[in-house]
């Protein structure tokens, strides 16, 4: 099991293929972009393709640069074969980096949202704030939004003394 995972499973099926398989996607994506270029389409739907190609070869590259570090310190941790008994301090560094590492990878699937949020502003900004908190103000804010004075009912005369005081 343990050479499987070195050498099967983190390098080809976690590490090489996904990253060859998106890259090449990629740039057949780029190449259908310059070939739309020559092609009689309008301006604003060629500037969109040019922005959404942009937006995936950013994204490859950052899927690459976030997941190459993470799938060779597996490998190393499977390679290597460091137990606490035999070397404590290079446990606990393997363990950290391991940590930090994770968390990288883990940033890879925030990044496409982040990425998309300031690709698409205006869109995301028409959906948030036009429709989504319109419908949660007509629903928190259902009643009438006004200020009514308290009446009250004095029936005793007031003194001149009384307003001094």
């Amino acid at each position: 099991m343990a050479n499987y995972v070195s050498y099967v499973y983190y390098p080809v099926l976690i590490g090489f293929l996904p990253m060859t398989i998106i890259s090449l996607l990629s740039l057949l994506s780029y190449q259908n972009v310059r070939r739309i270029i020559r092609r009689r389409i309008p301006v604003f739907r060629r500037r969109l393709d040019q922005q959404l190609t942009g937006m995936v070869l950013i994204r490859v590259i950052i899927f690459v640069i976030l997941t190459l570090p993470y799938t060779v310190l597996r490998i190393y941790t499977y390679v290597a074969k460091i137990t606490p008994s035999s070397n404590l301090c290079a446990f606990a560094i393997q363990n950290l980096v391991s940590s930090i590492l994770g968390t990288v990878l883990n940033l890879n699937y925030a990044v496409s949202f982040y990425m998309f949020c300031v690709a698409f502003r205006r869109q995301v900004k028409h959906a948030l704030i036009k429709k989504c908190w319109r419908q949660c103000k007509l629903w928190c804010f259902s009643g009438k939004n006004q200020i009514n004075p308290d009446v009250v009912m004095n029936t005793r005369p007031i003194d001149s003394d009384e307003i001094i005081d």
